[in-house]
Order: C-alpha cells, then structure tokens, then sequence
C-alpha cells in the first residue's frame, strides 16, 4: 500500500510539475510579458527549487524510508564519490533535457515538447531491458507485456509526433 500510494504521488508530481514551469513562462521568448521568465530564467529557478528541494524530500525520505532501515544523515555522506557523481551527472542530464524540451516548447508548443521529452523515459526502458536484462528472470509472459508496453509507447509518440 505505501509504494502504492507513492506511486500515485509522485505520479501526480510529475504530472503537474511542467505545467507550472509552463505557466510561468512568456509565450514568445523574445518579447517577454510583464511577470513572466525566458527559458533560460524559468530553469534557473527551476533547479534552484529542485535543490532546495532536495533537502526536504532526502531528509524525509532517509528518516522514513518506502523500504529498508531509517538512515541518519551521516549514511549519506558515506556514498562514494563515484556514486555522489553519478547522482550528479543524471541530474546535469536531465536539467539540459528539461532546457531544450522547455526551449523548444517556443515552436513546438508545450504539450508537445514535453509528450516528445518522455521519450527518455522509452530510452530508459529499452535500455533496462536490453542492456541490464532487468526482466531476464521475469516470470512467463512478461516479455509480451514489455512488447505491447514498448508498442503503446511508439503509438504515443508517433501521435504526437503527428499531432502537429
């Protein structure tokens, strides 16, 4: 029930945190509205939020973890370097997708930009599958589940591809 619910949330998080980047921002970049940020400046703050976030959701997250051990803060500082880097190359990687997708949005529309932008989300899925056989001990007939997942996707993004 908790990873259930935790599902939902972080689901209905990553459902509405585009529209509010969207929202603050100037439909022509160039000529800027009164009270509304360029690309550039809407991301700026963006991950200034997701950084400060980030000291909110860890510290609750490590006291009150979905599975495991409550952690003290200290365990966090006992990764390696190699692991902290990595946490911070993914995130590097997603701000510059999360740039161009919101850039653009300037020609394409939001909607679009950011149906397209969850393409990464098939190109994580292929990969798991694919490159770390993450489903390799998968009981009978997930294999058909992955083909019909992996075909939704491809419709999807192929609609909206099409839409415009």
């Amino acid at each position: 029930v908790k990873g259930l619910a935790l599902s939902i949330l972080c689901g209905l998080l990553m459902g509405t945190f585009y529209l509010c980047v969207a929202r603050s921002m100037a439909e022509d970049p160039v000529a800027l509205e009164p009270g509304k940020l360029s690309p550039y400046t809407a991301m700026v703050f963006f991950s200034l939020g997701v950084l400060a976030s980030n000291f909110v959701f860890n510290t609750v997250l490590m006291r009150f973890p979905v599975a495991g051990a409550p952690l003290a803060a200290a365990d966090y500082f006992r990764g390696s370097p190699r692991d902290h880097l990595w946490g911070i190359v993914g995130g590097m990687i997603w701000g510059v997708g999360m740039t161009m997708s919101i850039i653009a949005a300037g020609k394409a529309g939001f909607a679009i930009s950011y149906g397209l932008g969850q393409g990464a989300t098939l190109v994580a899925a292929l990969w798991g599958v694919f490159v770390w056989r993450e489903f390799r001990e998968a009981p009978p007939g997930t294999n058909r589940l992955l083909a019909a997942m992996f075909a939704a996707f491809f419709i999807g993004l192929g609609t909206i591809v099409i839409s415009r």
